[in-house]
Order: C-alpha cells, then sequence, then structure tokens
C-alpha cells in the first residue's frame, strides 16, 4: 500500500483531548498492551502530531509520529501499527514466518502467499479471516510487514497452503517506514526453533552419535588391554592405526602430505563455488580487513561510500576487484544491513538519501577473530579508482529541476487535476499548460503565435498593474511567466539510490577566498555533503596534494553540514578534483572563477 511515495497534505502537533482520545482508542485496538505500554505508545507530554497524507491510490490515510517516527497509522476508522512499534512490542500480532527473499517482493507492493509462509514445529498461529497479523523473517521475531489475513488458519491447512494468505499493508522499507529515521530491524531471537534449525539440530546430533559408536568401535574392551599411547607402534591391526616414536619422523611426513593434499582440496573446493558466493566472500574479508585495520573511532561518523572508497577497496588482494553487482547483494546498503542485523555496526541517514556509518563494535567475535590473508598486497584507491564493472567509484548526482503548484497558480492547475503542493517536471508543466489554451480556446486566430489571456490566466500570470493593459502573450513569455510563479524544487538521484525530492533551486559546491591575520588566504568548500562527497576524504586529499593543513568546522547556516577550510588559495587543485576526478558538471561548483591568475614567464 505504501509503495510508492506518500502525498503528505497537513501535519500538526495532536492535541490534548486528542492524546487521550487516541490512548483509548489504542488500549481498545490492542488489549494485549497494558496500561503502562500504551503511555509508552501515546506518551503524556511526549511531541506526538498527527500527520494527513494520501498514498499513490489515493487512500486518506492519518499517522501518528512520535518525533520523526511514525507509530502507528490509521485507515477507514482502524488503526494498525508500524513496524517500529512492532520492533518494540513483537508480541503485539500473532506472526507469521516467511523467507528473506520474499521481503524484496512484499516491499515492492506484493502480498504474501501461502506457499512462502513457514510453518513451525510447534503449529501455525490461530487467526481468523481479517485478523491483524505481523510478518517476520526465519531467524528473527522482529516484524517487517504488517498484513490481514485472508482466511483463517483452519482454512489455511485445508488449502494445502496454496493461495494468497494475506493483504500486505505496510512493510519494512516502504515510504511508510521511509517517512521516519529509517532504521534497521533489530535482531529479535526466536522463542521456538525453526523447523530448519531443529532439523539441523537433529542431524548434528546424529551426526555425534555416529562418531561416538565409530570410536567406541575402535575403543578395546577390556580396560587393563589399554596401553599408555607413546608406547602404541604405527601397526595395522584390529582395524586401528597405532602410533611409535620410532616412526615418529614418517608421520611427520605424513601430516605433511596431508597437509598438502587438504589444501589442495580445499582449493578444489573454493573452486567448485559459484563466482557469486566468491565474491561475497571476498566482501566479508574486505570489510572486516577495514574495520579492523583501517577504520579509526575518530573517523565516525563515515559516510559508506567513503567507507567502501577508501577503505574496503585498498584491502582488495591484487588481482581481485570488488564488484558489489556480483555478488548476492547487489547493493551496498544491502550488505551494509546485513552487518547491522549482526550488530556488527551501526548505519543511519544523517542526509537525506546519505548514510553513514555511525557506530562499530569492534569488541565483536567477527572482527576479532578476523585474521588478514598471508601475503597482502593491496591495491591504491584515489579518487580516479575504478570499480569492478571499470566505472569511477564516485558517482556525480543526477539533478532536475523541478516546480511546486503554488495556492495562486492551483486554479490553473486544477482541469488537468493538480493541487497545491503537487511536484511536476518542466516538460509536465509545459504539456499542461498548452493543452489548458487548447481546452479552452485561447490560441489567437489572426496570430497563432500569442494566446488570449482569461480570468484563470491573469489572476495567475498578471501583476496588478498589467491586468488593464495586457491581453494577449506569446506562447515563450506564458510558459517562463508559468514557471516563474511556481515554487522551485529539485529532485537529486544518487547512484544506486532512489530520486530524492528537496525544496529550493539547490546550492552549489560554494568555493570562497577568506583573508585571514598577516595576510594569509585560506580556500573554503562548502555544501560538498548534499553531492555525496565526504567532507573529510577531500580534506585530506587536499592536504596531502598541496602540503598545506586543513581544517573541519560547522557550517554557521546549517547544523547537518561542514566547511572544508584549508591554507592558501586552493582554487586550482579544487577544480581538478571536483571537475576532471571527480567529474561533476561545471554548473555544481560556484566560485571557480576566484583561481589565481598565473604569472607570465620572462
Amino acid at each position: 500500500m505504501f509503495a510508492r511515495a506518500l502525498r503528505v497534505r497537513g501535519q500538526t502537533a495532536i492535541k490534548g483531548s486528542e492524546r487521550r482520545k487516541l490512548r483509548a482508542d489504542v488500549a481498545a485496538a490492542f488489549p494485549s498492551l497494558g496500561a503502562e505500554q500504551v503511555c509508552e505508545l501515546v506518551p503524556h507530554k511526549e511531541e506526538l502530531s498527527v500527520v494527513k497524507v494520501y498514498s499513490h491510490r489515493g487512500d486518506a490515510v492519518t499517522l501518528y509520529a512520535r518525533g520523526r517516527t511514525p507509530v502507528l497509522f490509521e485507515m477507514e476508522k482502524t488503526l494498525y501499527p508500524t513496524v517500529y512499534t512492532l520492533w518494540s512490542y513483537p508480541d503485539l500480532l500473532p506472526a507469521f514466518s516467511t523467507w528473506p527473499p520474499v521481503l524484496q517482493k512484499l516491499a515492492g507492493g506484493a502480498d504474501l502467499m501461502l506457499p512462502g509462509v513457514l510453518v513451525p514445529s510447534c503449529g501455525l498461529p490461530q487467526v481468523q479471516q481479517g485478523t491483524l497479523c505481523a510478518i517476520t523473517l526465519v531467524g528473527n521475531r522482529a516484524p517487517i510487514a504488517v498484513g490481514v489475513a485472508t482466511m483463517s488458519t483452519a482454512e489455511m491447512l485445508a488449502a494445502g497452503m496454496k493461495g494468497k494468505g494475506f493483504t500486505v499493508l505496510h512493510t519494512y522499507m516502504d515510504h511508510l517506514w521511509g517517512f521516519g529515521d529509517k532504521a534497521y530491524p533489530p535482531t529479535i531471537a526466536p522463542l521456538v526453533a525453526d523447523p530448519v534449525e531443529v532439523e539441523n539440530a537433529d542431524q548434528e546430533d546424529g551426526d555425534e552419535e555416529e562418531e561416538e559408536e565409530e570410536l567406541d568401535g575402535n575403543l578395546p574392551a577390556d580396560p587393563a588391554t589399554q596401553t599408555d599411547i607413546s608406547s602404541l607402534s604405527l601397526q595395522e591391526g584390529d582395524g586401528c592405526m597405532r602410533l611409535t616414536e620410532k616412526e615418529a619422523t614418517r608421520d611427520n611426513d605424513a601430516a605433511d602430505t596431508a597437509e598438502d593434499e587438504n589444501m589442495e582440496a580445499q582449493t578444489d573446493a573454493e573452486d567448485s563455488r559459484t563466482p557469486r558466493e566468491q565474491m561475497d566472500e571476498l566482501f566479508h574479508q574486505c570489510f572486516f580487513h577495514a574495520l579492523k585495520c583501517k577504520v579509526k573511532k575518530s573517523e565516525l561518523p563515515l559516510l559508506t561510500s567513503t567507507f567502501l572508497r577508501n577503505h574496503m577497496f585498498p584491502c582488495c588482494p591484487e588481482g581481485q576487484q570488488l564488484d558489489i553487482k556480483k555478488s548476492s547483494y547487489r547493493k551496498f546498503s544491502k550488505f551494509l544491513q546485513c552487518m547491522q542485523q549482526k550488530n556488527i555496526l551501526q548505519v543511519k541517514e544523517l542526509n537525506k538519501g546519505v548514510e553513514s556509518i555511525v557506530g562499530v563494535d569492534w569488541k565483536h567475535p567477527d572482527i576479532k577473530s578476523f585474521v588478514v590473508p598471508d601475503g597482502f598486497s593491496p591495491v591504491s584507491a584515489t579518487p580516479e579508482s575504478k570499480c569492478g564493472d571499470g566505472e569511477p567509484l564516485y558517482h556525480p548526482p543526477d539533478i532536475v529541476p523541478l516546480y511546486g503548484v503554488s495556492m495562486k497558480m492551483a486554479p490553473l492547475f486544477q482541469e488537468s487535476g493538480h493541487k497545491k503542493g503537487s511536484v511536476l517536471s518542466s516538460s509536465d508543466v509545459r504539456s499542461i499548460i498548452i493543452d489548458y489554451v487548447k481546452t479552452n480556446e485561447l490560441v489567437d486566430e489572426t496570430n497563432k503565435n500569442f494566446v488570449k489571456i482569461n480570468p484563470i490566466l491573469c489572476d495567475c500570470l498578471l501583476d496588478k498593474a498589467e491586468q488593464d493593459n495586457i491581453s494577449k502573450l506569446k506562447w515563450d513569455d506564458l510558459l517562463s511567466r508559468c514557471l516563474a510563479q511556481l515554487q522551485p524544487f529539485h529532485q537529486v538521484t544518487f547512484f544506486g539510490h532512489k530520486p530524492i525530492v528537496r525544496k529550493g533551486k539547490g546550492f552549489p559546491i560554494d568555493i570562497t577566498i577568506a583573508q585571514r591575520s598577516s595576510n594569509k588566504k585560506v580556500t573554503i568548500i562548502k555544501n560538498l555533503e548534499l553531492y555525496g562527497l565526504d567532507p573529510q576524504s577531500v580534506a585530506t586529499t587536499l592536504q596531502q596534494r598541496v602540503q598545506a593543513s586543513a581544517t573541519i568546522s560547522p557550517l554557521p547556516e546549517a547544523k547537518d553540514r561542514v566547511q572544508v577550510q584549508i591554507q592558501g588559495n586552493q582554487i586550482h587543485h579544487l577544480a581538478k578534483l571536483l571537475l576532471e576526478e571527480y567529474r561533476l558538471p561545471r554548473k555544481y561548483v560556484q566560485g571557480l572563477e576566484k583561481a589565481p591568475k598565473l604569472g607570465r614567464k620572462k
């Protein structure tokens, strides 16, 4: 239901009477919650807002958000918990488990079919048709979706677990989840082992019993016949091998031979793995190598793109290349998500559309037990470095100007079905205006290059001083006036991420030269984060190239961004770094004209 973007139509702080009513509705809708838990979910004094939104299908939905996190949503006077709430109260709804690959389908808008539902050894939860249920993944009780059962448990079993089982309303990774802080699901151990785990445990127990039987068969039956191990001889007798001191040399040779054969067998086993499995292992190796040897606590928070480019790629062995597209993860964000679920690190979206590593558990057993491969020869990582498919590691974002319908322009766009707040591209605006003019027969009969001004066009496009004097406008003038009256937006698309729509025309990377004491100059660079660039990485690169000190400080006008300051006028080096190596279009960089003029040779 929330597989596509939501359209927000209003957001207000909840009133005291509404808060009390919501608390009563929650207690009635979810009787398993105690009074304290209801107060935790709908707190007395903590900020709580009501957000009115429309889904892409036009359904009116009311969200109840605590801070930035939606905790409940309401449709047709029915309350539903979000995945954020279910992570705090995993037993709030009856839960059904499915397999991890199904999550991507659910997030894309698919319903859950019964063949994808796992039947545990203790049986399925008993539900009736229309019961609100949670959907989890195998091995983790943290719900990843909320749905409504299409049939009762008895009907599911009678149907042979075939057909549609649940109508999915909301999932982890959909746009309702994206409305919040985009946290990852916690890891909550299952109360009862899954059938797969039970089967594997039984198999391991069986293997251990067989090994014990074989061991018992090789031991002497009479304790009196047992001798000290050091006095045993290497002879074949009674189906067992016996070791002696005289033949220790031959034993060592045999051990070396066995080790060589084992290494050959291991190499054959590695060769038998699929290329995808080999790439997965290479990513794990470089990931743990980077965390153990490269990343320092002082570098956090660290952009995930910088972590991949400056830390993981240098850990890749010579002759091999990391290519996320050739792994089972397909996207680096999914790989980090998997690592976060193992509590190895923590990733958050500090800036919209740009994720950063904010915490690492260096005491995690997987990091502590990792051993750097022998004979490791790293490859260098520079801004010019290439990824596995030969493309640059950094991809400049694609930025497209958009236009929002304002209150003043709403009557002009009403016929096309667009209201105040609708965001359109320039081509969409042009098509809507042309259709409006033709539908209302406003093209001048004597000169088709002009458009007649009707009352709506007059109110929307003309100033008060012009309304009595202008009766016609040229097509170009009409369209340019229309775009000028619309609210500026822009869409930013980072490589491998979904497009992000932001208000305003967007800020370029701003480069200025400032004068300091003793007639010294410094170069100041702002807004690098908006283009997916890590300020620390840029500062380090410049510092190494120009051999000048560089510092990073908070940006006074923006709390969530920083500025890089480096001694001297370094615009020439910045231009080469940003335009040639990072391949940013020149229109995204402001201040390059302030580069020092090169002196003429005499």
